[in-house]
């Protein structure tokens, strides 16, 4: 099989193609062989060595892969031979809340991920791609699109009428948009550049803050919604983000922590969450139960993943590099086989 290992150190530079045995499949194991894989900001930083420092290495990185199964161990019953599937994050993660045994199966780190031409998955963490989408547009949704699921319907109960305010255009952002809007909510959505906020608006965002013109935009966000504020913030920024999210949510509002854009470390102001009654909420992906509910009704409503860019395996790190410079809007994907 061809890989991709993070070896010796953490970087790009130690991203490094190499050649593996073929794996067996052993009992309740499937062996999928992987047609597309996109990227995560959770890929890049495992690479750079910021996620997880202390990560074992070699490591086959990156969550979100797409492909073929073909070949079972012994005692598999939910898929088959032939089956196309995308692979759960959280290997175990079947429903109900995450455990620490959950966390300690996550695809592309520290279990060996998705940029490699072969994967084995178990059996319970294979979920059926829906047939009307390519294997490259299924390979963005296991990560960005199932935490926006899980912030928006799973944990946020989500409904008709709500004001959601969206950070940036990247997976989980877009994902978050066409959810929203499949829902009936009306979308917010901030970037520093108005071409992307444009194309948000073409995809259904009903108001776009240029954050670079627009510094305060929590007090814009408050004032489109007639000072009142937001009812939900998906916070992809972090640090350097949530104060103002904090601001910008309504009293009783939510804000959906997914993301460590602009740092994982920052004091947080507790007083506006305990005035203001929020609820602040960490978002770790999903369980196998919301990436079923998030394949039947993208199926039923024909929703296709934003792809900014597919790149073949041969430019795995030029695919990286053009993640990390912020050109993209969507999702990255490189194509494996």
């Amino acid at each position: 099989m061809n890989a991709y290992e993070i070896r010796g150190g953490f970087g790009l530079d130690k991203l490094v193609r190499c050649e593996r045995p073929d794996p067996q499949p052993g009992p309740f194991q499937v062996r999928v062989r992987v047609k597309a894989t996109s990227l995560n900001y959770r890929d890049l930083m495992m690479v750079r060595g910021q996620y997880n420092p202390k990560q074992k290495l070699p490591l086959v990185p990156n969550s979100d892969g797409a492909g073929v199964v073909d070949a079972v161990g012994p005692g598999v019953t939910r898929v088959k031979v032939g089956d196309r599937v995308m692979g759960l994050f959280a290997q175990n993660w079947l429903g109900g809340e995450p455990t620490r045994a959950s966390q300690a199966q996550t695809l592309g780190g520290p279990v060996d991920g998705a940029l490699s031409d072969t994967m084995l998955l178990h059996e319970e963490g294979a979920v059926p791609t829906p047939a009307y989408l390519s294997d490259e547009e299924a390979a963005t949704l296991p990560c960005a699109a199932v935490t926006a699921w899980s912030a928006l319907v799973t944990q946020g109960a989500l409904k008709a009428g709500d004001t959601v305010l969206l950070q940036g255009t990247g997976g989980v952002s877009l994902f978050a948009l066409q959810i929203a809007r499949m829902m009936g909510a009306r979308v917010l959505l901030t970037s520093s550049r108005d071409d992307k906020l444009e194309r948000a608006r073409a995809l259904g965002a009903h108001e776009g803050i240029n954050y670079v013109n627009t510094p305060d935009w929590d007090k814009a966000a408050r004032s489109l919604t007639g000072g009142v504020g937001v009812d939900h913030v998906v916070e992809v920024g972090g640090a350097g983000t949530l104060e103002r999210s904090l601001r910008a949510v309504r009293t009783g509002g939510t804000v959906s922590v997914i993301g460590v854009l602009s740092g994982g470390a920052g004091a947080v102001p507790v007083t506006p969450i305990l005035m203001n009654n929020l609820r602040v909420q960490g978002t770790f992906v999903g369980h196998r139960q919301s990436f079923e509910a998030l394949n039947r009704a993208f199926t039923l409503h024909g929703i296709r993943p934003v792809v900014d860019r597919v790149f073949p395996f041969a430019e795995a790190r030029a695919a990286f590099e053009y993640l990390q410079s912020g050109a993209h809007f969507g999702k990255v994907v490189i194509r494996v086989d």
